[in-house]
């Protein structure tokens, strides 16, 4: 029998390019979401950046993984960049139309959090994606992990 152990990522696969959040939303959007960030968390220009940007990741890499049961789910911190995205309900519903194949990718909360590794997995899908991976915000809180639905096509 051979065990593979999947190490954490912290760069794009080798097989595929490597792809920025950034070109996934407008400027305009990136600007105001950055500036929504900083508004309502302790948040400087960076910090926020940085947390937009693994949360469209994550929203991204959800929407290609969809059908597959994967569980994936970001933990809390790079939870707040998916929120915000999905507090702009006029661009999100676009961004769905527009990435998702039409559905709208459903936020499905769940009140406990997994203690299954899921963060650091989704984190690694992040990077089989193509998406950089901001590592110190996935460990953050990784042991916690996510309180996203197992199984769900939804964050």
């Amino acid at each position: 029998m051979v065990t593979t152990v999947l190490e954490p990522l912290t760069s794009a696969s080798p097989l595929a390019p490597t792809r920025d959040p950034r070109d996934f939303v407008t400027p305009d959007q990136w600007e105001k979401l950055t500036g929504l960030l900083m508004r309502d968390y302790p948040f400087d220009s960076v910090m926020a950046q940085r947390v937009l940007g693994q949360g469209i990741a994550y929203l991204i890499t959800a929407m290609e993984c969809r059908g597959q049961g994967l569980g994936l789910g970001p933990g809390s911190i790079v939870d707040i960049g998916v929120h915000m995205m999905i507090l702009d309900t006029v661009a999100y519903a676009e961004f769905c139309q527009k990435y998702n194949g039409g559905d709208f990718l459903h936020h499905v909360p769940d009140v406990a959090m997994k203690v299954d590794g899921s963060v650091a997995r989704t984190a690694q899908q992040l990077a089989r994606h193509g998406f950089l991976v901001d590592q110190p915000l996935w460990d953050a809180d990784s042991s916690k992990c996510t309180p996203c639905r197992p199984g769900e096509d939804g964050h």
